[in-house]
């Protein structure tokens, strides 16, 4: 017998009721968070008998919750799924997609989390080229004076700013950045309107925009950075700042976060 003719004989291992009760948990979403028993044994292809067993059996274990004469996903998709993810380190998910951009780009790229008023960098891919931007995993500069700690404060709402800075003095710090609170929360206002923030500093410019969890929270912020001369270069700006929402998207993606669709007018 020859590879080719085992390989082809591996069907003989699936089992069928499985396939079709994981694709039946495939079926919700969130355009899709509920459906009868027809709709589910149409999409499925059998007969709503067939079909009712599975149900019973996913409903009987959690998977499943029935509402009405309608299923939807129950509290053991959900906690396992969130469990799964909170378990997985931000680094971990988010490495391969800082390398992927770094590559594409030919620019410096680091990750970050707020503690407290700094910006912790927790993750750095190098552009190795003669001029290029190099922070350190484990610095910390303050929040309020780069593009990533301005992205991370967007997650606090005004009331929670001014508990955060109360006894923070700001106008020790060098222009551009903002001297006092009023100004500093005018400025994160703005930030988490456009959703991402450009900065500059010692002849280097960083774009940098959030990364969000299951809850549309936001928990880190992603940058590219490099030298003005590459970045002020015709359509270049507008160019990496596609490219980093993009990536920042999938990062958060892979978080379990899912934005609402986009509303027509």
């Amino acid at each position: 017998m020859t590879m080719l003719e085992t390989t082809d004989k591996d069907t003989d291992y699936s089992v069928p009721a499985l396939a079709r009760g994981l694709s039946v948990l495939g079926m919700f979403n969130a355009r899709t968070r509920s459906l009868s028993i027809n709709e589910i044994a149409e999409k499925v292809g059998v007969s709503t008998s067939a079909v009712y067993r599975i149900l019973f059996t996913l409903t009987h274990m959690g998977y499943l919750n029935k509402r009405n004469n309608q299923y939807e996903l129950g509290a053991k998709v959900i906690s396992n799924g969130f469990s799964y993810l909170a378990s997985r380190d931000i680094v971990e998910i988010a490495m391969p997609h800082l390398n992927d951009l770094r590559d594409r780009t030919s620019l410096s790229c680091h990750l970050s989390i707020r503690e407290h008023t700094d910006s912790l960098y927790l993750y750095r891919a190098f552009a190795a080229q003669r001029l290029s931007v190099n922070i350190p995993i484990g610095t910390r500069i303050p929040c309020h004076c780069t593009a990533m700690g301005r992205m991370l404060l967007t997650a606090l709402s005004d009331a929670e700013m001014g508990t955060l800075y109360q006894h923070i003095r700001l106008d020790d710090y060098p222009a551009p950045a903002p001297r006092n609170l009023p100004e500093l929360t005018a400025l994160i206002g703005s930030d988490r309107e456009r959703g991402w923030v450009l900065h500059r500093s010692d002849y280097s410019t960083a774009i940098a925009t959030a990364v969000k969890d299951h809850t549309g929270n936001v928990i880190a912020a992603i940058n590219l950075s490099g030298p003005d001369s590459v970045m002020d270069s015709e359509g270049a700006r507008e160019r990496f700042l596609a490219l980093l929402l993009d990536c920042s998207a999938a990062i958060s993606q892979e978080l379990g976060f899912n934005p609402p669709p986009a509303t027509s007018i």
